[in-house]
């Protein structure tokens, strides 16, 4: 009689994203892609078209404005980066890990931000007696710019490890 030792959650995830790890980053690039085109339009929509900051919520905020104006939305967009960061990571070595995992910290402090916008929307009390909730960069930085800054500041290390993945792999087919 033998005795199996169940395999743990964690265990089954990490072996699911290293045997997929190529297909789980497309898909995860192609949320990232589709959060930057909101934003791009959003600041298309303030800078290019003058359109007041309320009313330029992208295009998702055209069709659902309640959605755009949800802290949760905003919220679990940025839990789904920090997590997909995060499971995402052990798909690289070296200088790529690297640049990966700075992007999982400046993605954790954002979604910190958002977990304290959030929290401020469901308890109906904002910070500094502000009439919206407010993050703590956001009493210096306006939000729209605040986000932007944030989303390039993730993305940038999330580029240059693909770059360095590419050379990697293009390399080892030489």
């Amino acid at each position: 009689m033998s005795l199996s030792v169940p395999i743990s959650v964690a265990a089954r995830v990490d072996d699911l994203v290293r045997s997929s790890h190529s297909v789980l980053l497309i898909g995860f690039g192609a949320v990232v892609l589709g959060h930057w085109s909101e934003h791009i339009v959003q600041a298309v929509q303030i800078y290019a078209l003058g359109w007041p900051v309320p009313e330029a919520q992208g295009v998702l905020g055209l069709a659902f404005p309640w959605l755009v104006t949800s802290e949760l939305m905003h919220y679990g967009y940025a839990l789904v980066m920090v997590v997909g960061l995060w499971v995402l990571r052990n798909g690289f070595a070296g200088a790529a890990r690297q640049w990966w995992m700075l992007s999982f910290v400046l993605q954790f402090w954002h979604h910190a931000e958002h977990l304290l916008l959030f929290g401020q929307a469901t308890i109906g009390h904002n910070l500094g007696g502000s009439p919206v909730p407010m993050s703590l960069l956001q009493f210096f930085v306006p939000r729209v710019e605040l986000h932007l800054f944030y989303n390039t500041i993730v993305t940038i290390p999330m580029v240059v490890t693909m770059v360095l993945r590419r050379g990697r792999t293009a390399g080892a087919g030489r």
